[in-house]
């Protein structure tokens, strides 16, 4: 599915006469609603509720109306880490069923609230995993996700009445048509990301939340990037891989954290997302300084900043670069590098380590 194409408007409803069956494995698999257990209490009233928001609402996504019903979501599930910290952040742990694909710990401040959670898988669970927790609502990070390969189509989450949303930084100004991690029409900004949050705070009927929580993240990166000059200042931001290197192209989430921060990504040329580059061509840029992913996952090599600053400081074509002998390095977190509100992480940690690395500026 091209990340530009119209779809039909999605409705879910739930009323106690309304049922639906799906025949699986032998098994039939009743879809629930309402409050039932297993993690799906509501998160009533409470501060920053906008009135509990009972009533049906819809939001535009990825070119889908998604409807949903009254009393929002009670049995949620997240499929990428993005999502799933943006609503851990909106206090929606009680309202969520399951969480999957992992590439780092949760992030500070969440882990009790993630730890309510069910995991259903460290990478991507099965669509009959998923169906299992009895979903009434299915939001996701990547469009890859929620595409045949992923999880699942949106397409068979709908048919069986379960609303789907994508983050909107994976479709808005970007081309997911080609394959791989796919290419970038129009750079992408933070404001698609406060959108997000924006939107599930929506869904929820947590608008009060989410206008805080897009304020706290605005305040931290003016904070960090307060007084910052790092003009002429070059960067190279390794994702993973060591055998054939993913690298920031100009315009994702590394983007952001280059114009927030002044700085110049020695590979901004490209409209990638994330192009696999030779290390040959690594050494001919010769970057100020290394922005390092610091995976805990095990997908691919060089996934943990150790390894890959341990090939760095190893391999031939790479210990001789200027950052590699002055150890000029800067640790992100995998979603740090991704389009979520950990962007801001990222940016606050590339700041720091420029003054860290050059304190002039």
């Amino acid at each position: 599915m091209g990340p530009r194409r119209r779809g039909r408007a999605v409705a879910f409803a739930c009323p106690a006469a309304r049922t639906f069956t799906l025949l699986l494995s032998g098994a039939l698999l009743l879809t629930g609603c309402g409050g039932g257990g297993g993690g799906a209490g509501s998160a009533g009233a409470g501060k920053g509720d906008s009135s509990a928001a009972t009533g049906p609402r819809s939001v535009e996504n990825c070119g889908r109306t998604v409807e949903i019903a009254g009393g929002g979501p009670r049995r949620a599930v997240s499929l990428n880490q993005g999502t799933t910290e943006i609503m851990l952040s909106l206090g929606l742990a009680d309202r969520m069923v399951g969480t999957a694909t992992w590439t780092d710990p949760v992030m500070k401040g969440l882990e009790k609230a993630a730890a309510d959670v069910p995991r259903l898988a460290e990478n991507y669970p099965s669509f009959e995993k998923v169906l299992d927790t009895e979903p009434d609502f299915v939001a996701a990070s990547f469009a890859s996700t929620l595409a045949k390969g992923g999880v699942a189509t949106r397409e068979q989450f709908e048919k069986l009445g379960v609303p789907t949303y994508l983050s909107p930084s994976d479709c808005q100004g970007k081309d997911n048509s080609g394959g791989g991690d796919g290419k970038r029409t129009e750079p992408l900004t933070m404001e698609a990301v406060y959108g997000e949050v924006r939107d599930l705070a929506r869904v929820f009927g947590v608008e009060e939340r989410g206008e805080a929580l897009v304020a706290e993240l605005k305040g931290r990166v003016a904070k960090a990037t307060e007084g910052l000059d790092a003009q002429g200042v070059s960067v190279l931001y390794w994702f993973s891989d060591s055998e054939s290197p993913y690298m920031a192209g100009c315009c994702g989430a590394p983007g952001v954290i280059t114009r927030e921060t002044g700085v110049k990504n020695v590979f901004d040329s490209t409209t990638d997302e994330w192009p696999q580059i030779g290390w040959e061509a690594v050494a001919d840029r010769d970057p100020d300084i290394l922005v390092i992913g610091d995976l805990t996952r095990k997908a691919q090599s060089g996934e943990s900043a150790a390894k890959k600053i341990e090939f760095l400081e190893s391999h031939p074509v790479t210990k001789t670069m200027d950052a590699v002998r002055n150890k000029r390095y800067v640790l992100l977190s995998g979603q740090a590098m991704n389009p979520t509100i950990r962007t801001v992480e990222g940016i606050e940690q590339l700041a720091a380590g420029l003054r860290r690395h050059h304190p002039t500026r």
